[in-house]
This record gives structure tokens, C-alpha cells and sequence, in this order.
């Protein structure tokens, strides 16, 4: 079933356990993370980041990702991780993809505040759930996901205080934080600042989402979603779980790459399994199913409703008379 983000990590807050996200730029790695999904019957959050698009546009990924979530047994949220620009937003939530996130935490306080408050009204018209970031997660070397590298990531952290105010600010439906976390392969053991998180989530209604999950050790994990982490999103560690895979399949060359597609969808397969299992997500599917039962549309319209439609085009109308 289709769900949004409220869908699934409200009640994984109430319940301390915490929803994965695992992003999935073909087919092989969609089937895995589903497959898993109800396999364990855990709500999974499912879809892309703008930086990797190049490997799967978003229109096209789209053409799989929502059926396939319509179509499981279990609650699945088809989220734009990452979004930088507002153009991709915005098609991301044309296409129907039932939550987005909006990074703009590199801008200056005020700007992000400003740009995310604007996008969350856009989303909620949707239907739509809308994730930020306060402070800065930064990237380890060679990562897939960006190569933003911090000389000294504590100074990027998120401030407890200033989350508060973030949050009520921009209405974001879930905050992602930096505490000593970083996306793609750690090259050092990354110390993550477990009282900030725990500060953090007394501070703020919203769920906390940990990013750069792969290579965090179990205990890491473990003490995180205790502190009140209720999102973890993952992609190396599927990434390179299904190239080993194929790896370990193409033993000559006769083979083709129909040899080595169920390898791949296997091994995310399994690979998503024991993040879940870690998560301790299995078995609450029927917490977001109950979720969407009680809502009488499914998570995503995917039509901007009649209200936000004339809000936009007045503002539009207003900005070309200031620059007329």
C-alpha cells in the first residue's frame, strides 16, 4: 500500500523502533527491498536522491516505484531523498511520489527556513509528507551520494535549540540531523553524538531521520533508534551487497545478464532483511496499514488541491510585477 511518512514513522517513534529507506535507482534493487518488506512484514521507505538520478531518472523510476508500492502488502513510502532544487520537487510530486525531502541546508538559516516552509505547503497539498535537514550531513570520500567533505563536521551539527524553531517554522513532517553521521562508506569508525540526538527528540514532535546509515556499527544503530532516531536511510551497503553478487554469478563468460538479475535482487534482498531486523521494524506493518485504513484517500492524490493552485499562481503573478 501506497503511505506517506506520517504513515509510517509516527508510529514508529511511539514504539522506538525505526523505518528504513533504502533507495532504489533500477528494477533489481526495487524487487529486493520490497521482497524483504514482506518478507518481514516491516513498512519500508522506498525511491532516490537527486544525485542519483543520472542511474535512474525520476520519471522513469517512477513507472515501477508507485505500482510496486500500490501493489504490496505492506505500507511502502516512495520518497524523493534529497531533493536540491525546487523544480525536482515539485515533478517528484506530479509524478505521485507520496513524500519528498527538501535539502536546503547549506543556505543560510533564514533561506532554508523560507524555501522549506513554501515547499511543505506545496506537499501537504499533495497529500504528501516533506522531510528537512538542519546542519549538515557531509560526505565520507568516493561516496555515491555527494562530495560534500566536512574538514571538521562538528561544526556543522545540529543545534537542539534552533531545531525547535525549524521545525515549527517550516511544518517539515520529519528533520534530519547531523550528529557526527556522513553518507557512503565510513573510511574511520564515525562517533555519532548520542546525547544530541536524544536532546533533539525531547526538543522536537517531529521524527529524527539518521542519513549515511551504511557502515554504522549494530550497537550504533541500536542506541540511535533508542535516543529517538525513527528513520535510517540506507544505500551503499544494498549497493554494494548486489554487485557482489553478480560478482560472485558471472564465473565465466558465458553468462548473461539475466544470470546474474536474481542474484542481484537476492542479495538486497537479504541485505534489507538484516538492516530491518536491526531496525526492529518487522512485524509492524499493521501499524502503518492501520495508518492508511483510517484515511479515505490513498497517501498521494497526486493533484495539488484548488486552494494551494490559486496561492501559487498569485504569488507567481506578484513576483513578475516586482520585477516588471
Amino acid at each position: 500500500m501506497l503511505a506517506n511518512l506520517n504513515d509510517v514513522l509516527l508510529p514508529a517513534k511511539k514504539k522506538k523502533y525505526a523505518v528504513g529507506l533504502f533507495n532504489a535507482v533500477n528494477l533489481e534493487l526495487a524487487r529486493g527491498i520490497i521482497s524483504a518488506a514482506e518478507a518481514t512484514q516491516s513498512p519500508v521507505i522506498m525511491g532516490s536522491a537527486e544525485v542519483l538520478l543520472p542511474y535512474g531518472p525520476l520519471e522513469e523510476i517512477s513507472y515501477f516505484l508507485l505500482p510496486m508500492a500500490k501493489k504490496a502488502h505492506v505500507p511502502v513510502v516512495i520518497h524523493l531523498d534529497h531533493g536540491l532544487k525546487k523544480e525536482t520537487c515539485l515533478k517528484a510530486l506530479e509524478l505521485g511520489f507520496s513524500s519528498i525531502m527538501y535539502d536546503c541546508s547549506t543556505d543560510p538559516y533564514e533561506v532554508n527556513v523560507s524555501k522549506v516552509r513554501e515547499m511543505a505547503e506545496i506537499a501537504h497539498s499533495y497529500g504528501a509528507t516533506i522531510e528537512g535537514e538542519l546542519g549538515h550531513v557531509g560526505d565520507n570520500p568516493d561516496s555515491a551520494e555527494g562530495d560534500s567533505q566536512l574538514e571538521d563536521p562538528s561544526k556543522y551539527f545540529t543545534d537542539p535549540a534552533v531545531a525547535k524553531d525549524y521545525v515549527e517554522r517550516t511544518g517539515v513532517d520529519a528533520l534530519a540531523i547531523a550528529v557526527g553521521n556522513a553518507h557512503g562508506a565510513y573510511k574511520l569508525p564515525p562517533k555519532l553524538d548520542f546525547q544530541r540526538i536524544r536532546t533533539i527528540a525531547h526538543t522536537v514532535d517531529v521524527p529524527l531521520v539518521l542519513h549515511g546509515g551504511s557502515g554504522l556499527t549494530d550497537n550504533d544503530f541500536r542506541r540511535a533508534i533508542h535516543e529517538g532516531i525513527s528513520k535510517v536511510n540506507i544505500f551503499t551497503d544494498i549497493n554494494v551487497a548486489a554487485v557482489k553478487a553478480e560478482f560472485r554469478k558471472f564465473n565465466s563468460m558465458d553468462k548473461g545478464i539475466i544470470d546474474l538479475i536474481p542474484a542481484a535482487v537476492e542479495a538486497v534482498k537479504q541485505e534489507c532483511q538484516t538492516k530491518m531486523e536491526l531496525f526492529s521494524s518487522c512485524g509492524h506493518a499493521a501499524d502503518g496499514l492501520a495508518a492508511c485504513a483510517g484515511k479515505k484517500t490513498d497517501a498521494c492524490t497526486g493533484k495539488m488541491d484548488q486552494e494551494m493552485l490559486v496561492k501559487l499562481i498569485a504569488q507567481e503573478v506578484q513576483k513578475q510585477l516586482r520585477n516588471a
